[in-house]
């Protein structure tokens, strides 16, 4: 916490009341730097509570405070149900949230968070507290140490105009009026092998050769050098539909090939972009499923039938 900057605190304009959920007890939500960051934020805990008492507490607060959750130590059965309800509780009163996990509890807090704002952190650190809190609050003044800005925290601004760049490139590309000429003459080849009498232009296998190259440069020329998580989780996705198969969000993130919360965190940009999006599982409702949305698999048709149609490699 030395690492922020005596100016963080001088800057930030307003007060926020939080509530810490943490069944482990409130020491170890602080220690996990929940409690230090609200604190460093300029806001305050109003309460805190264990996690199947925590819809009665906020639901009796008369502010709409920030939600902090800390749910590495639950059930899944036990954050499934509290989850559920808070979701509810947050979208109702238009109220943040941000929640702690583990990797093993992604696919059940994916299911559960459907209609809230949110935000999932697989075991954070202080800086990834801070990040959260700063994207909560809305708050563009976060003044932190290059160590931090390195960090999750100043990788947001980053994050979010590059989603914000590939979101326009795929809208541009499954537009439909007035396609130039090569667009039409990629076009006679649009259907896939999972579509009834289309001419394979690519197929699922082919997708897994051009993931299994892509991991290949980090082999041999270091990790953390080539991360693209948005199109790897694309290609991901984009392979499933040609097998006809599900994609669970923890299956998703591994896709990512990079750290679960900033997977967690393209998964929703790209959500919100409409590219993305999130079915529950029929047969389990602590698991939900990723595919892409119509926009996306049409953009993503266009993509490989113009590449092919130009002689390019699809990468």
């Amino acid at each position: 916490m030395q690492l922020i900057e005596r100016e963080y605190l001088a800057q930030m304009s307003t007060r926020f009341d939080a509530v810490l959920i943490n069944d482990a007890g409130e020491e170890e939500v602080g220690g996990a730097g929940a409690a230090a960051a609200v604190a460093l934020a300029g806001g305050r805990i109003v309460t805190s509570a264990p996690l199947h008492d925590a819809v009665k507490r906020i639901a009796d607060l008369a502010s709409r405070p920030l939600i902090l959750i800390d749910a590495r130590s639950a059930s899944e059965d036990d954050l499934s149900r509290a989850l559920s309800r808070l979701d509810g509780l947050a979208a109702g009163r238009d109220l943040s949230m941000v929640v702690a996990i583990d990797s093993e509890q992604i696919d059940v807090t994916a299911a559960g968070l459907q209609l809230s704002r949110h935000q999932i952190l697989c075991d954070p650190g202080p800086s990834d507290w801070i990040g959260a809190i700063a994207v909560a609050q809305g708050n563009t003044h976060l003044a932190l140490h290059d160590r931090i800005s390195e960090n999750e925290a100043a990788r947001l601004a980053k994050l979010n105009a590059e989603v914000a760049r590939i979101a326009d490139v795929l809208a541009r590309l499954s537009k439909h009026d007035d396609p130039p000429r090569s667009a039409l003459v990629a076009e006679a080849g649009l259907d896939f092998s999972s579509e009834p009498g289309g001419e394979h232009p690519i197929t699922a296998a082919d997708i897994r050769q051009i993931v299994r190259a892509r991991r290949l440069r980090d082999r041999y020329v270091g990790t953390g050098l080539f991360e693209d998580p948005a199109w790897d989780m694309m290609l991901d996705l984009y392979a499933a539909h040609l097998e006809r198969a599900h994609v669970s969000v923890s299956s998703l993130c591994i896709a990512a090939a990079v750290a679960p919360t900033t997977a967690l965190r393209w998964i929703a940009r790209l959500t919100e972009a409409g590219l993305f999006e999130r079915r529950p599982d029929p047969f389990d409702r602590r698991r939900a499923f990723m595919s892409l949305t119509e926009r996306g698999l049409d953009a993503m048709r266009r993509y490989v039938s113009m590449a092919r149609a130009l002689g390019l490699p699809v990468v």
